[in-house]
């Protein structure tokens, strides 16, 4: 699974969609991404896990997808049913969690019981919604400059100049084209 940190649990869920293949096509990989994006903490068995919920997940990212795209100027056309379905997933609560001491005698984060999907979707729903109606947190908002790269995330840099999702990938891509383009210049 490609790991891309975008700075918000809901456009991280997006960022799953954004690749040639799909990232969550089955339990064991949405049971990584959930892990991988602080959703439950590592250590927590994913017993529960239907096959559902890959779906579900992907259905609240398509949601989200339409509502961030229409905040960027893209078409609203599916955006009132998706703010519709988006707001009803926020509504329910989200997984209950509390500090225990670990193995080092430090303090760790656990659910307070087994996940639920209803509880995961909700939380990133609620950062969906919490993103989208922060004026400052949406106009930090970007989409990636890189050449067919869909890519989203909060622009956090100083200047609020950045252009792409990653300098390493998307950045250096541009750089060497730029290079090759004034090599070939005559």
């Amino acid at each position: 699974m490609v790991r891309f940190d975008p700075g918000r649990i809901c456009l991280d869920l997006l960022a799953t969609g954004a690749y040639e293949r799909e990232q969550l096509d089955s339990t064991a990989q949405l049971g990584q991404w959930l892990l991988r994006a602080g959703l439950v903490p590592c250590g927590t068995p994913l017993t529960g896990l239907g096959r559902d919920w890959p779906v579900r997940f992907i259905e609240l990212r398509c949601c989200i997808g339409q509502l961030i795209h229409a905040e960027l100027g893209g078409p609203a056309d599916g955006a009132p049913a998706a703010l519709d379905r988006v707001n009803a997933l926020a509504a329910a609560p989200p997984p209950g969690v509390r500090a225990i001491r670990g193995a080092d005698g430090g303090l760790v984060r656990t659910l307070s019981r087994a996940p639920e999907c209803g509880a995961l979707l909700a939380a990133v729903a609620r950062d969906a919604v919490d993103l989208l109606t922060d004026p400052e947190a949406r106009a930090r908002l970007r989409q990636c400059e890189g050449d067919n790269c869909r890519l989203l995330y909060l622009d956090t840099s100083r200047g609020r100049r950045r252009r792409w999702c990653s300098s390493e990938v998307c950045g250096n891509r541009e750089r060497v084209a730029r290079h090759r383009r004034r090599v070939a210049a005559p």
